[in-house]
């Protein structure tokens, strides 16, 4: 069923953009658990445990396994928050709600190279367009 303010083009481009939101999404939120081996290694530094070294024998300073353990749990949380984002966009895009947060989410995810920037690029050309910003609309006036 085609919406008033918009084509079958956009209607299609719209439920595809929706569709590279979840799986960018799912990507970054199994990538982001990657810096868990950082952040085991740095809670292995610290505890003193290091596998081939007596026990209780440190390595390296403290401030090595500290910032191991700090900057690993710092760059999981910025991704699963981004993958979090990016499935909300990807869900208001679907809903054709929150235009201006979907605009938001696509400039955050241009930060997010190779992927999250043809994403985002991708969604800045299709929702800048007036019959899509007119979707949302329509669709803003039915919900209220």
């Amino acid at each position: 069923m085609q919406a008033p303010g918009g084509t079958k083009q956009d209607e299609e481009h719209l439920r595809l953009l929706a569709l590279f939101h979840f799986v960018l999404a799912g990507l970054e939120a199994v990538l982001g658990l990657m810096p868990l081996m950082h952040v085991a290694m740095g809670i292995a530094m610290l505890t003193g445990y290091w596998p081939g070294l007596p026990r209780g024998t440190t390595p390296m300073p403290d401030f090595m396994g500290w910032m191991f353990t700090i900057m690993g749990v710092v760059f999981i949380l910025f991704y699963e928050l981004l993958a979090l984002l990016t499935l909300l966009g990807g869900l208001s895009i679907r809903k054709r709600r929150r235009y201006m947060f979907c605009l938001v989410v696509a400039g955050i995810g241009c930060l997010n190279m190779p992927l999250g920037t043809v994403l985002g690029v991708f969604t800045f050309l299709v929702l800048l367009r007036p019959s899509v910003k007119a979707l949302f609309e329509e669709q803003a006036r039915y919900a209220a």
